[in-house]
């Protein structure tokens, strides 16, 4: 028999719903006191799970990590108190990480796909256009309902950003994709390729850092969203600074992308364009960083509509739970509403996956 936990609240079932209490009974929620009494009362502000909305678990630099060091990543997430990852490509199977209990629940892209020589070495599929739409549907079945490509990078001949596959073959994998099932997102930084990319149908777009006014509107008609990443695009000066003697048209285009960040995120929610919370984590950013991720979203959206884009409106998107009556007990328990203040987030005091406690960095702070 599983204990019974008193959530003494509040507990926030949805941006503006707001409960005084629930319990978790069997591992769900529930708003019914039960009959037996409570074996553990959590006190704090209770919501659903964080989403990681764009997170490589199983990625180092250079290629797959091993089983530790993805169980490792998986932890350092649930510890932020993310406990839905929606996997951005990934060279390593995870598929193992989906049969446990103490780690996010996990939605997987399969691998990246990207043109030879335009990615970083050892991540992602490399192909060239010919090929790009059989490896589209052999992702397309391998991962959990997505496909990821790497729509644009340096083009070292041309000494800056540019698309990394012509328009045809970026429409025929969409296509293939669909046909398949799944839906296509994109790593995309270049304005010119946001073009194509909605041409083609694209289900999302990850970055978006070329964003124009243009592309606005088609975006928010078609409620097609983006996942900003802030906490790379803050990563952007240095590349900038990296490139800069041998590529200065690249470096100078980067800082201007990353000039204009919080503004171009400003600009596409107010329009409607749904915005989601994803850090970019693997390889270059560290694991558990979501609320550093929400924090930066405040700052172009608000604190309310930043929580939202890793709590409520990122798993309805992704068709998960939250905290509906019998909905998994999937819970963060922070110090203060997030809705007000999105620092409450840096350090959750609690952490169930399923009814399940796992650790918090709130709990390890306490221990250390």
């Amino acid at each position: 028999m599983h204990d019974v936990v008193h959530l003494t609240g509040p507990v926030l079932a949805g941006l503006d719903d707001e409960r005084p209490e629930a319990w978790v009974v069997e591992g769900r929620i529930t708003y019914h006191r039960p009959a037996r009494a409570a074996s553990d009362v959590v006190g704090g502000w209770a919501l659903p799970g964080l989403v990681d909305a764009h997170c490589h678990l199983g990625l180092v630099a250079g290629g797959a990590a091993d089983d530790g060091e993805t169980l490792a990543q998986a932890r350092a997430e649930a510890a932020a108190g993310v406990l839905l990852v929606r996997d951005c490509g990934s060279p390593a199977d995870t598929r193992w990480l989906q049969t446990r209990d103490d780690v996010p629940r996990l939605v997987r892209a399969g691998r990246h796909l990207a043109r030879r020589r335009r990615y970083l070495r050892g991540l992602a599929v490399e192909v060239e256009p010919e090929d790009l739409v059989e490896a589209v549907r052999k992702e397309a079945r391998a991962g959990d309902g997505w496909v990821k490509l790497v729509a644009d990078w340096i083009d070292r001949d041309a000494g800056d950003l540019a698309p990394a596959f012509p328009p045809d073959v970026v429409r025929a994998a969409v296509a293939a994709a669909h046909a398949e099932g799944a839906r296509v997102t994109a790593h995309t930084f270049a304005e010119a390729t946001i073009d194509h990319l909605l041409d083609a149908g694209i289900d999302c777009l990850e970055h978006a850092t070329g964003l124009q006014e243009r592309h606005i509107p088609r975006l928010a008609e078609a409620r097609i969203p983006i996942v900003p990443t802030l906490v790379n695009i803050a990563t952007f000066p240095d590349i900038a600074a990296r490139g800069e003697a041998k590529f200065p048209r690249y470096a100078a285009h980067m800082r201007a992308l990353w000039a204009r960040r919080h503004e171009r995120v400003a600009r596409a929610h107010a329009a409607g364009v749904p915005v989601y919370a994803g850090t970019d984590a693997g390889s270059v950013i560290a694991h558990g960083r979501i609320a550093d991720e929400i924090g930066e979203l405040a700052v172009a959206i608000g604190p309310a509509a930043a929580v939202d884009a890793a709590v409520w409106g990122a798993r309805a998107w992704l068709g998960a739970a939250g905290l509906a009556e019998g909905d998994p007990a999937d819970v963060v328990i922070s110090a203060g509403d997030p809705r007000r203040d999105v620092s409450a987030l840096q350090a959750p005091l609690h952490v169930f996956r399923g009814g399940r406690r796992v650790a918090a960095a709130g709990e390890a702070d306490a221990k250390a």
